[in-house]
């Protein structure tokens, strides 16, 4: 395992900046995926379906990735498991250029999917969780989950900018490159220098064994899967869905004066308004989880997305609404993630956080999945994405209501009461 030991007083660290600036870069290029739904679909005279489905392959891999290489970090080192996500990840985006078909292009991405795993929240969190003092613990994984936020504002509006001035092959290939920049911050990501944050003599085997027989462990794992539909069927979908409902911008608007004069513009503005509203989002939460119920924030949170999604989807649908959901659902976008992370830590400790973590967002993913696949399958039979943002709704909901009956309570002190006196 390879992670700088914890201060006994500081927050920000090399490790927690090096972690940031991984997850920055990593979900700049993730959150402009849907970008490319319309230029690849026309240059092909491809169904929105096929492009939709190569981009819920992705959720999918990286859902199957995210346990696979969080084990691999804390078997064999969080370096290597994130250098094995990094080639990956620019592989399958390179290659990705001279994909001429659908099934091309579902296949490789697989492993982009598995490079975003590597580089993304099962490691980075926890390589931070183990590397903060408990008490600076939440908000630095509110710091660290606003740094992929921060991503979602850099990525899509300079992705749109790229592909204004190159065909999407090109991009792609920058993308590429981009991805590879990760290697600088590497050496930042230090070994320890005790073991004090994982103190379980237990193995990664039985840790895993004992959670996923624990029914607050299962309550997490459902709960989880609203968060991944909803986001990926955003992500994937959100742009093309406000070109074509949004195809004209008034010049009267308000949003003009924002310097967005184009349906496609407001697409890539709203996926950066949504990730702009995380960064303060996720922080605020990470505050919120060291001082209050995280099951609590979370179905608060669950909540909330649901009445945004229905306040939106029922009223007139215009630039400056897009804008308006934007903010107050990117409000609420990854902040589920610190405390999500933070649960598992506080409930199952710190060694194998990983590992625990990324099984539950296997979760998440599978809802980004069905999101994304639904969307664009439902789009191709309909016409329409109604029928997607009602049941996003619907899962939104049910999230809310099963995060109530979570015990917060650390396993060992659970298990400790139930011994005989």
């Amino acid at each position: 395992m390879s992670v700088a030991a914890a201060s006994p007083s500081r927050m920000i660290t090399p490790v927690l900046i090096a972690s940031c600036i991984i997850l920055l870069l990593g979900f700049s290029i993730r959150a402009s995926f849907g970008l490319f739904q319309i230029p690849i679909a026309e240059e092909f005279s491809w169904l929105r379906a096929d492009f939709s489905f190569a981009i819920a392959i992705q959720n999918l891999a990286w859902g199957i990735g995210q346990p696979l290489f969080s084990a691999i970090a804390e078997k064999f080192g969080d370096r290597k498991a994130i250098v094995l996500g990094v080639v990956c990840y620019a592989i399958g985006l390179f290659i990705s250029a001279f994909a001429v078909t659908p099934g091309q292009h579902q296949f490789l991405e697989i492993l982009v999917g598995f490079g975003i795993a590597g580089t993304g929240f099962g490691v980075l969190l926890a390589i931070v969780g183990r590397a903060t003092p408990a008490k600076h613990r939440s908000m630095a994984l509110g710091i660290t989950t606003a740094a992929g936020s921060a991503g979602q504002v850099i990525g899509p509006p300079v992705v749109q900018m790229l592909l204004n001035n190159f065909v999407w092959q090109e991009v792609f290939m920058i993308m590429a490159v981009g991805v590879l920049a990760v290697m600088l911050v590497l050496p930042f990501i230090k070994a320890p220098t005790d073991d004090s944050s994982a103190p379980t003599t237990d193995s990664m085997g039985t840790v895993v064994r004992n959670a996923i027989k624990d029914k607050t462990f299962i309550f997490i794992f459902i709960g989880f899967f609203s968060c991944g539909y909803q986001l990926a069927f955003i992500t994937a979908h959100f742009p093309a869905f406000i070109t074509e409902v949004c195809s004209v911008i008034e010049p009267t608007s308000l949003v003009r004066s924002l310097g967005i004069t184009t349906a496609s513009g407001l697409g890539a503005a709203a996926i950066a308004f949504v990730g702009f509203a995380n960064i303060g989002g996720t922080i605020f939460a990470g505050w919120l989880g060291a001082r209050y119920s995280r099951k609590y924030l979370l179905a608060s949170i669950y909540a909330g997305r649901t009445i945004v999604a229905a306040v939106f989807i029922l009223s007139p649908i215009t630039p400056e609404s897009v804008v308006i959901f934007s903010i107050l659902m990117g409000a609420l976008w990854l902040a589920t993630v610190p405390l999500t992370s933070g649960l598992i830590a506080q409930i199952y400790g710190l060694k194998y956080m990983g590992t625990l973590y990324g099984l539950v967002f296997f979760s998440h993913q599978l809802g980004g999945f069905i999101g994304v696949w639904l969307g664009g399958t439902l789009y191709d039979a309909y016409g329409s994405y109604d029928v997607v943002w009602w049941v996003g709704i619907g899962v939104g909901a049910l999230s809310a209501i099963i995060h109530l009956p979570v015990d917060e309570r650390p396993v060992a002190q659970r298990n400790s009461r139930l011994q005989p006196a």
